[in-house]
């Protein structure tokens, strides 16, 4: 069987590293809000190229501090709207309504699973203050237009990159493209923990003040509380963990690459519609996804086959019970995309012979 991922391989080949690692926060006893933590927020700025870097604890927290300091610092108010792809991962929108704004769907392209940047003006209303970026599956989804349209009605461009670690848009880093960005470095994430964690990343030195204050408890200095904070900081194993992994990411999402290349070359069954990347270095492949109009069926015979798949995602936001008042409003692309899409293994532990497999399958269905 060929596992749609399997946390232990990911991580085997650094087991001797990430053990010492751990050893040495354990030894020094310092588990919340130590040097470690600094470090890595430090290591991870280098990276993405920006001012500040702020761990904590959850991707999900990362996006709720960043509209929440946003608010705070008066740049958004409740009731506000925020533009959001109608066919992310539903995280991307609790953020916005726990913040106790609107978020607005617009529908994505159907060629890069993106938002439809030409979609994006239509739906700007007098109360629109932000786009909240997905850079869905991997692949970058902000764009220069974007970047006109926030300018022209002065919205803050919120970057969602909990899939795409390392993705690179003209020389850029994602986390460094829009004014504030939310990272996840859930186990299964290109920059994986072992265990939840997440950050924000930023230029801007207020809010970054901001997000550290209320990610503490609302708090600067111990048992000294200027705002109603929560409790979400990335911890001192976690953060050990990442220094680790961080220093392999380029390296993984190399392969990655090289993998999502083989798998558009050479599957070539017209079943299957295939994703496409922009350019190499926008995309970092953390889903392979496909569509198929008889989803089920391919993922029955897939498993037949010895390969393993999920589906990323089977309902959309604005079909969910969550969000029942949404239930009645129709977005067909997005529709189609949730109704079709299906994600083959594509991780960096896979072998030469078990991506053929996943070709070789791919080929003979419906043969």
């Amino acid at each position: 069987m060929i596992p749609f991922l399997n946390f232990k391989d990911l991580n085997v080949s650094y087991k001797k590293k990430l053990m010492a690692a751990i050893s040495e926060v354990i030894d020094s006893g310092r588990y919340i809000l130590g040097p470690k933590v600094v470090e890595f927020e430090k290591e991870f700025s280098k990276y993405c190229l920006v001012k500040h870097t702020i761990g904590t604890g959850n991707g999900l927290d990362a996006l709720n501090l960043i509209i929440r300091s946003y608010k705070e610092l008066g740049v958004f108010k409740e009731g506000d709207e925020i533009l959001v792809p109608a066919n992310t991962y539903i995280a991307s929108i609790l953020s916005i309504s726990e913040n106790r704004l609107k978020p607005v769907p617009v529908e994505p392209d159907l060629l890069t699973y993106n938002i439809d940047v030409e979609k994006i003006e239509q739906n700007i209303t007098k109360k629109a203050k932000a786009i909240l970026v997905v850079h869905l599956y991997g692949q970058v989804g902000y764009s220069e237009s974007m970047k006109r349209i926030a300018k022209k009605y002065n919205l803050k461009i919120i970057e969602d990159c909990a899939q795409a670690h390392g993705a690179v848009y003209k020389g850029k880093k994602v986390g460094s493209l829009g004014d504030a960005a939310g990272f996840s470095f859930y186990p299964s994430k290109n920059l994986g923990g072992l265990g939840d964690g997440g950050a924000v990343t930023t230029n801007d030195q207020k809010l970054a003040d901001m997000v550290r204050l209320l990610r503490n408890y609302g708090s600067h200095k111990k048992y000294l509380n200027e705002y109603k904070g929560i409790n979400s900081r990335l911890d001192e194993l976690q953060a050990t963990v990442l220094l680790v992994k961080l220093k392999y990411l380029d390296r993984e999402n190399v392969i990655r690459r090289k993998i999502a290349r083989s798998y558009i070359s050479m599957i070539k069954n017209p079943l299957l519609i295939l994703p496409s990347a922009s350019y190499d270095l926008a995309h970092v492949w953390h889903l392979f996804v496909v569509r198929t109009a008889k989803r089920d069926e391919f993922q029955k015979y897939l498993l037949k086959k010895g390969i393993d798949t999920l589906i990323h995602y089977p309902i959309p936001p604005h079909k969910q019970r969550a969000y029942k008042e949404w239930n009645k409003m129709i977005f067909p692309i997005s529709e189609k995309i949730h109704d079709t899409v299906i994600s083959l293994p594509l991780n960096p532990t896979m072998t030469a012979r078990e991506v053929s497999k996943v070709i070789a399958a791919c080929n003979d269905y419906g043969k």
